[in-house]
């Protein structure tokens, strides 16, 4: 019963999708839990990027089931266009299972999370405006549309929209009968469109492929999006997500009970970005946040928006791993930190003249924390790109991660020194 769940430590973007990836080569199965379109997830192959939004990075192994479980919220024409543009490049999609019990996320939650931001002005959350948090909110809210909702009977789909609409004044500014009708069907027609075009990939319970694959022993990998630090529960509320990237939300949103989870494995960069607003302790506006982003190619997935980048912060790390409950630790991107003479940590807060060394939850206390560091050297023009055992990597850099791993308490067993999928020392 081999199940691992991957999750990100970090703010999110910490190269999840290399490491799922690289599990995937031994699993049968990769089971995505949580989020939406809103995630990105990178992973090269013999030089060739290839980026996905919903589809599990396992799906370039044609051999490994791809399922998206019911935590995610699925966005039919971006899920459609996925689907056609693996299928243009010679991959199949025929592995790949889609929960019926996965929320839809309609055109009106587009809107929905733009006029939400707009209202918001400087207080705004930064969100990527694909209508992630009306969805949830929806769900939770009890008047989502899910999509295995489009087999149902005309009438009766047409029910389930009009108490999605009934729940939201600012998709009802006008009253006329005949123009709430004519969105009533639309978005009738929207959604049968959509389950049509996916029925081929839909399961009424997913969770019984995922148990019945750990019940025969299969590995079984959970891919986690975004990270820990903008769960809505322990976060930086309210700059947060909508969905469940810790761990325990790999059981909610796949349908698997926690003791069947063998290993959970957290993802964290060598370094810390960050997209949106919220608070970052760790943030640089100097040159070396600006390298850290050039050379980290610091740019969102999904959205191209460059992302703030800061030093590592052990205090959030382990933070994360005591929330998790953490097994292993992944460092990736340790070759964007070439050429740095040194390298900063942060190991504490000074928050109003108090030290601190645990994550305080509250969002504007954090947002007045500012880091105490301990520097490193560091391995200046070494590099340590391509490096394929941890004892042939420099003295310094292993000196670094030698540190973060006594520090949060978790040994590292992976390590990302390049963009290719073959770029990962592994310490067993």
């Amino acid at each position: 019963m081999p199940a691992t769940i991957i999750v990100g430590c970090q703010f999110g973007d910490e190269g999840k999708g290399k490491l799922v990836d690289y599990f995937a080569s031994k699993a049968q199965m990769v089971v995505r839990f949580a989020g939406g379109n809103n995630a990105g997830h990178t992973v090269v192959k013999n030089g060739k990027e290839y980026k996905f939004h919903l589809i599990p990075s396992g799906i370039l192994y044609s051999d490994v089931k791809c399922i998206l479980g019911s935590g995610v919220v699925i966005n039919g024409d971006d899920m459609i266009k996925e689907l056609e543009n693996l299928e243009k490049e010679g991959i199949s999609t025929e592995n790949i299972i889609i929960s019926a019990q996965a929320h839809l996320i309609l055109p009106t939650h587009v809107k929905l999370d733009n006029k939400s931001e707009e209202k918001r002005g400087k207080n705004k959350i930064g969100t990527t405006g694909r209508g992630i948090g009306p969805t949830y909110k929806d769900k939770v809210g009890r008047c989502g549309v899910r999509l295995g909702d489009g087999a149902l009977p005309e009438k009766e789909l047409k029910e389930v929209i009009i108490a999605h609409l009934m729940e939201h004044e600012d998709l009802l500014s006008c009253f006329r009968q005949d123009l709430f009708n004519e969105k009533v069907d639309n978005l009738t027609a929207y959604v049968k469109n959509i389950w049509e075009k996916l029925v081929p990939y839909i399961s009424n319970d997913v969770s019984i492929d995922i148990n019945k694959a750990l019940n025969e022993n299969d590995n079984v990998i959970f891919e986690g999006a975004q990270g820990l630090l903008i769960s809505p529960e322990f976060g930086t509320y309210p700059y947060v997500t909508s969905s469940n990237p810790c761990a325990g939300g790999a059981c909610v949103g796949s349908g698997v009970g926690p003791t069947k989870i063998d290993s959970v494995i957290g993802v964290a960069k060598a370094y810390t970005t960050r997209v949106g607003e919220g608070p970052f302790p760790t943030e640089l506006f100097d040159e070396d946040g600006e390298k850290l982003r050039k050379v980290g190619n610091e740019f969102g997935t999904t959205t191209g928006r460059p992302r703030r980048c800061g030093w590592l912060d052990l205090v959030a790390l382990k933070y994360a791993v005591r929330v998790n409950g953490l097994s292993k630790l992944a460092i990736t991107k340790l070759d964007v930190l070439n050429g740095f003479e040194r390298i900063k940590v942060c190991t504490e807060y000074n928050v109003g003249g108090l030290i601190v060394s645990e994550m305080p939850t509250n969002s504007r206390i954090l947002k007045n924390a500012k880091p105490i560091y301990k520097t490193f050297k560091g391995w200046g023009a070494t590099s340590v790109k391509g490096v394929t055992s941890m004892n042939n990597l420099p003295i310094q850099a292993r000196e670094y991660l030698y540190f973060i791993e006594n520090f949060v308490g978790v040994p590292i067993k992976y390590i990302g020194v390049g963009q290719d999928r073959k770029n990962l020392i592994s310490r067993g």
